[in-house]
């Protein structure tokens, strides 16, 4: 099991605005190994309580909350990580495990004591999670991500683009799965994760999108269907 505590924000970018601080950042950091020239795609199937209580933490600003999610990379992979993530006032607390494709497959089915064969307490705790407060698959998000790292105190920025869902399947690993984009494609989702602190001229260029910053989930993004408000 994996865990990383943050602080986390967010900002929405218009096109000209992403484009001119993808070319400082080009600039100034190396990208994450995995960016290449136009991102990496990222898919993650969001779990919720039959009731949305999750969803609706979110809306409401609960201090305390969490998301459940699968997350994959390739629908063809061997594997896909579980994470849950919880925000604690200005934290977010992610923690996450590597599942076989077998064991995703199974929770993307609702069938959830694939978890108790990891013999893992994270596995453990989600395990009693979702079936004490009856979690069920709601929603697949799909995105391409670019990012640049800040070596001197693990800081990650990413951009988000193309962002698309569906809230009719929660096979992760169909490769021919049917989405809708449920943001503007003009528009450009920009995460600073630091620890600690931020570097001066990391926060001296997020400064600039100061009067951008959001709470807008993508997981409130993609149960568009169901609410059409996030």
């Amino acid at each position: 099991m994996r865990r990383v505590l943050r602080h986390e924000r967010k900002y929405l970018l218009p096109q000209e605005e992403y484009r001119r601080l993808r070319g400082t950042l080009e600039s100034l950091l190396p990208k994450d190994s995995h960016t290449g020239d136009s991102g990496y795609s990222i898919r993650s199937l969001y779990f919720d309580t039959l009731w949305d209580g999750d969803y609706f933490e979110k809306l409401d600003g609960v201090e305390l909350r969490r998301k459940l999610r699968l997350r994959l990379y390739d629908p063809t992979a061997g594997h896909a990580f579980l994470e849950m993530k919880q925000k604690e006032g200005e934290y977010q607390l992610k923690r996450s495990l590597r599942l076989s494709r077998a064991a995703a497959a199974a929770l993307a089915r609702g069938e959830y004591a694939a978890l108790l064969d990891c013999h893992d307490s994270f596995a453990d705790e989600c395990y009693t999670l979702m079936t004490m407060r009856c979690y069920r698959p709601k929603a697949i998000i799909e995105y391409r991500r670019e990012a640049y790292v800040v070596p001197e105190n693990d800081t990650r920025i990413t951009f988000d683009r193309e962002i698309h869902a569906t809230e009719s399947c929660a096979d992760l690993f169909d490769p021919g799965l049917c989405l809708y984009p449920v943001m503007d494609q003009g528009q450009v989702v920009l995460e600073v994760k630091f620890n600690g602190f931020l570097v001066e001229y990391v926060r001296e260029l997020v400064g600039r999108c100061e009067r951008a910053q959001t709470s807008a989930s993508k997981y409130a993004m993609g149960r568009l269907a169901s609410y059409g408000v996030v």
